[in-house]
């Protein structure tokens, strides 16, 4: 089969692991970026040609550590001199599958010939410094200096109600989406627990087989829900194995050139992955704004429009890997996408995911590209579909790839997302609602902080509420109050019925 030499190709991919965490110097967010570029060249067959060659730069922002633009500090470091450098927003996990779309669009266009994209974090040595009382030496560049482009925008990621009712950590938000998934398929708390926890048992199976894993060990289902000292309670029902593990020294990297370039620096083509088609969207922007808790238009949108373009279906799909922050993002994900939770013959992760492979600060997708495209090599006739979310299940950018050529030209795909009605979401509501989701927030020392609850009014308006008062807290800890009516008085006081009324 001819190939187009325009058509874009992943010819590199590498991961660095930097488990010793109280060495800190070394574990410089852009010195693991640089690293895993150059496991990336030594990968791809042609070595530090392709990292000279650079037509550009493109990296995801580090959380950790700012740095203005840290693809020049990349590309200085590499000793490359691209024409450009490139970065995704500041804050979002679709980072790292946004920049893969552009740039397979960018080289498909004859406007780039090879790129360098990367994204690093070490949230474990800043820990272990911050707890010695230290702040890293690691680079400081010109605050005014800026990357040639920033590919999308962020806004506010909260409204005001749900700032005043403490839903801007994001554990909190996906906890209250969990508790709405669960209210609609009407499971007991115990029981929904169980069957995420079962989810979750199986991603460590996946990590603990995956070398670039930063948890290499398998939890049972019961381990991760029983919440312990090392396993605490965060947000009901959320224990610390169900979230995302930010606290790693991690980085990825890939090098996408056109499959003339490719040729040109003596890449194998049994090295090759091809990038069959990209898409990305946004949903409502503010959680509580939405029709409901518990669907993603736009994931069920840019999935269609992918898998049209790529020519497949989700079923003739061989590996997944949906974004799983926390359980309610992969839930959300798979719903739309169609695929079920409990297929033990295709895992939902080709890495293990947030909490047992690692969360890296907005770079976690670009660890499971790195691994898929290791999958595709040893497996080229099959497909693989990737995902990635920013903030609340908020943006979203997924690829489809394979070890075969695509049968037409790479797209990269902003779909229309369908309109739904938004709600007006308030924190001033005076009279009855009924309960939509809640959550219990809990302290370190396992504490019970606070009752966090969205409620709809009879006028379809989202209440959103955070409340300390005896009462409810205990109504929460011994009841389940979804779906169950409460009344609004005063604005930051929650009647709820008595607990025989909402007993389960």
């Amino acid at each position: 089969m001819r190939i187009d030499p325009r058509t874009p190709v992943i010819v590199g991919a590498g991961q660095v692991l930097h488990r010793d965490v109280d060495d800190v110097q070394s574990s410089e967010p852009a010195t693991l970026i640089v690293e895993a570029l150059r496991r990336a060249a030594e990968d791809s067959g042609a070595g530090k040609r392709l990292l000279r060659r650079a037509d550009s730069v493109r990296c995801v922002p580090v959380i950790g550590w700012h740095y203005p633009d840290v693809a020049a500090v990349v590309a200085e470091d590499l000793g490359s001199v691209p024409r450009e450098t490139v970065q995704s927003s500041p804050v979002g996990g679709d980072g790292p599958q946004l920049l893969v779309n552009d740039t397979a669009r960018a080289i498909a266009a004859g406007e780039l010939d090879v790129a360098l994209l990367g994204g690093g974090e070490a949230g474990g040595s800043l820990r272990a410094a911050q707890l010695a009382g230290r702040t890293p030496r690691w680079r400081e560049h010109d605050q005014q200096l800026r990357p040639t482009r920033t590919l999308g925008r962020d806004r506010a990621p909260v409204n005001q109600a749900e700032a005043a009712a403490g839903l801007a950590p994001p554990v909190s938000m996906y906890a209250l989406i969990e508790c709405a998934l669960r209210g609609g398929g009407e499971a007991t708390p115990e029981g929904h627990l169980e069957r995420i926890a079962r989810l979750w048992s199986r991603f460590s199976t996946v990590a603990a087989s995956n070398p670039h894993a930063w948890i290499k060990r398998k939890y049972t289902a019961a381990t991760i829900a029983t919440p312990s000292r090392e396993n605490r309670l965060v947000c009901s029902p959320y224990t610390k194995l169900l979230t995302a593990n930010i606290q790693v020294n991690m980085a990825s990297a890939l090098i996408l050139t056109s499959a003339q370039a490719a040729r040109d620096a003596g890449v194998p083509t049994d090295r090759w992955v091809f990038i069959h088609a990209g898409a990305q969207a946004r949903d409502t922007w503010h959680v509580s704004e939405r029709e409901t808790l518990t669907a993603s238009p736009a994931i069920r949108a840019s999935a269609k429009a992918a898998t049209r373009h790529a020519g497949v279906t989700v079923d003739e799909i061989a590996y997944l890997d949906l974004y799983s922050c926390f359980p309610a993002a992969v839930q959300v994900a798979a719903r739309e996408l169609g695929v079920s939770l409990e297929d033990r013959a295709r895992p939902l992760t080709l890495t293990g995911g947030l909490t047992f492979a690692g969360g890296p600060g907005n770079n976690y997708t670009g660890h499971a590209l790195a691994t898929l495209v290791a999958r595709l090599r040893a497996d080229p006739q099959a497909c693989a579909l990737a995902t990635a979310v920013g903030w609340y299940l908020t943006k979203h950018a997924l690829g489809i790839y394979s070890g075969r050529p695509p049968r037409s030209p790479f797209r990269s795909i902003s779909p229309r997302v369908p309109s739904r009605s938004a709600r007006r979401a308030r924190t001033d509501h005076e009279g009855g609602a009924t309960v939509e989701a809640y959550t219990l927030a809990y302290r370190r020392d396992g504490s019970t902080e606070a009752v966090i609850l969205s409620a709809l009014t009879p006028t379809g308006e989202r209440v959103l509420t955070r409340s300390s008062d005896p009462e409810l807290v205990l109504a929460a800890r011994t009841s389940d109050l979804l779906g169950q009516p409460v009344a609004f008085a005063g604005g930051e006081h929650v009647y709820v019925p008595s607990a025989r009324a909402v007993s389960k």
